[in-house]
């Protein structure tokens, strides 16, 4: 070996031009540099500790044993390229990809990519004009966040351990809100420089001549609003380029579970839970949307944006061949079920249908059950995304349910009332109410709470900010989309804060969905209870449902596959009476605590 190293510094020495006449080595110079190099990187005692023991086990590949030794001594892996990417989602509209290399072993290596949904949501009805400019905003994220990825971020990470994620997430962060603090500074600037050509437009009017006020006709009626409600809060709005944050984010886990030749949910499992290796993992339920009678449909039925089924919790993702002997097939139940008025497949993945009342879809849902032999209720639910924040007409304080029938915020809570007593099979309901109309969250979960779900997921679309904000509405759980500046450190500090309130944790599949399954890792990993994945139509999203089956699969061979727990309503009234004495306690220790420090 030494004289490997001596012929290796000879050579290097004859190549050196003869200008610079470099001072010249003796042999026994050679070797005793070669042997303090060797020495120093302790390979005299490496190679004796695996030759001696490879004589005794006597490995049938002799240098693949010497070669997975002398790996795990090798450095750890480091960053050396960020690439963003414009690639398409689900639905032909770009998105964002980011690919990983690294220095692995001294040799530089691809190692993955993460895609990530440029919108939570898509429009729908909207005017031409509405969608250009979406369309276009969505154009210039995508140019800034590849920008962000290509340039800061590429020499920012450089050099990092991926397996870092706290660090790499906290770097992520600082980032962000330098530039989340340089677009505010924008926006204001806008705005002000807009309050004073408003204040110049109104200078000018005023200078105007007066014009004749025509006076108000005889008997006409003026349209005012029966109950005042509460105005719809700002939209919290979206830095552009904001979606490199979280693909980066989600891209350095798939790289470190990759480096570590786990799968992505067992690694993102360990970083929820500190490192500790959990014994087994129990698959969320999905929820399947069948069947989507929102505002978009063609019926007059606005208020059933998806209609979803979920099986019970005993039962695997892989549903066995043999659930009930003599049950029929969806194709017999098919021919003698009612037909829908189908129109069209919707972005999420079901069809679309034109129902009349709130009660027609649900009907044919168990018109359907009935034929194959399942009870609703029993081997089935059902789960609804009301949507309701996209039905008010804030004119008149009301929600148009139906095409022409508007019910106020009081009013719907009869109306989820009724349909629960209607359908005990329903055993979820997703923004029944806006956000707002935080009263009747209130009584709709001190009423419904102990029968089924209710979930918020519209105030869910900056995962980064829930922490911050504490005014939720009064619900089971939430909603969890990963877009945007959403980072997976987020999602660990969401669901731990989530599990320890008792309160439940969906993921959600954002409606621009790319063909990345991922988030089915993620939700297993995070151990959620529902994982919302839109219907079992469109590649991208099969994908998913598909990667569901094979963690299954694989929990199960290895032993690791958990049983879910069962379903368990809360009787918020009881829950929030033990909160009022909790409260009345700590504020007695307070004042005994202070009055004896007096």
């Amino acid at each position: 070996m030494e004289h490997c190293g001596i012929r290796a510094a000879a050579g290097e020495q004859q190549q050196q031009p003869q200008q610079q006449q470099p001072r010249r080595f003796t042999i026994t110079d050679l070797k005793h540099q070669a042997a303090e190099y060797y020495r120093s990187n302790e390979v005299p005692q490496r190679l004796e500790e695996v030759l001696n023991a490879m004589f005794y086990q006597r490995p049938e590949d002799f240098y693949g044993h010497l070669a997975n030794y002398f790996s795990e001594l090798s450095k750890p892996p480091v960053i050396t390229k960020l690439a963003g990417k414009k690639v398409l989602d689900g639905i032909g509209r770009p998105t964002l990809e980011v690919e990983v290399s690294c220095r692995v072993r001294n040799c530089v290596k691809r190692i993955c990519s993460s895609m990530i949904s440029s919108h939570a949501e898509i429009l729908e009805n909207a005017s031409p004009e509405a969608i250009d400019a979406d369309e276009r905003e969505r154009e210039e994220s995508i140019k800034i966040a590849i920008e962000w990825i290509n340039e800061s971020l590429n020499e920012m990470f450089g050099g990092l351990q991926p397996t870092d994620q706290n660090k790499a997430d906290e770097l992520l962060g600082e980032y962000f809100t330098k530039k989340a603090e340089a677009d505010e500074e924008r926006r204001e600037a806008e705005k002000e420089k807009e309050k004073e050509n408003q204040e110049a437009e109104a200078s000018a009017a005023a200078l105007a001549p007066p014009g004749r006020k025509k006076p108000n006709k005889p008997g006409k009626k003026v349209s005012v609003m029966e109950k005042p409600i509460p105005p719809a809060e700002p939209a919290e709005p979206v830095v552009m380029g904001s979606m490199a944050i979280g693909c980066t984010s989600l891209a350095f886990a798939k790289t470190a579970a990759t480096l570590r030749d786990m799968p992505l949910y067992l690694h993102i499992a360990l970083l929820k839970y500190d490192q500790e290796s959990p014994k087994e993992l129990a698959l969320p339920l999905p929820m399947a949307t069948v069947l989507s009678c929102g505002k978009s449909s063609p019926g007059k039925l606005n208020l059933l944006k998806e209609v979803m089924v979920i099986p019970p919790h005993w039962l695997p993702v892989k549903q066995p061949s043999s659930m009930g002997e003599g049950k029929k097939t969806a194709r017999d139940a098919a021919k003698k079920a009612p037909s829908p008025v189908l129109k069209k497949m919707s972005h999420l993945g079901c069809l679309v249908t034109g129902f009349e009342s709130l009660e027609q879809p649900l009907a044919l849902i168990q018109s359907a059950c009935t034929h194959l032999s399942l009870e609703l209720g029993i081997d089935v639910y059902l789960g609804i995304n009301c949507a309701a924040h996209e039905l008010i007409d804030c004119s008149k304080g009301k929600y148009e349910v139906i095409l022409g029938t508007l019910k106020s915020p009081d009013e719907m809570v009869d109306v989820y009332v009724d349909l629960i007593r209607k359908f005990p099979a329903i055993m979820t309901l997703i923004d029944p109410l806006r956000k707002e109309d935080r009263q009747q969250w209130i009584t709709l979960r001190n009423t419904l709470g102990s029968k089924c779900y209710i979930f918020a997921e519209e105030l869910c679309k900056s995962v980064s900010k829930l922490m911050e904000n504490h005014d939720i509405p009064k619900c089971s759980g939430l909603v969890l989309k990963y877009t945007n500046e959403a980072k997976i450190s987020d999602l660990c500090k969401i669901t731990r804060h989530l599990d320890g309130r008792k309160r439940i944790s969906i993921l959600g599949s954002p409606d621009g969905e790319t063909s990345d399954d991922s988030l089915v890792d993620l939700a297993v990993g995070l151990r959620t209870k529902f994982i919302k994945l839109g219907g079992l139509s469109r590649g991208e999203r099969v994908a998913k449902y598909n990667r569901l089956l094979a963690i299954e699969e694989e929990l199960g061979k290895n032993g690791r596959l958990g049983e879910r727990e069962d379903h368990e309503f809360v009787d918020y009234t009881e829950e929030e009476e033990e909160e009022e004495e909790e409260e009345l306690e700590s504020t007695d220790i307070t004042a005994r605590t202070e009055h004896s420090a007096t």
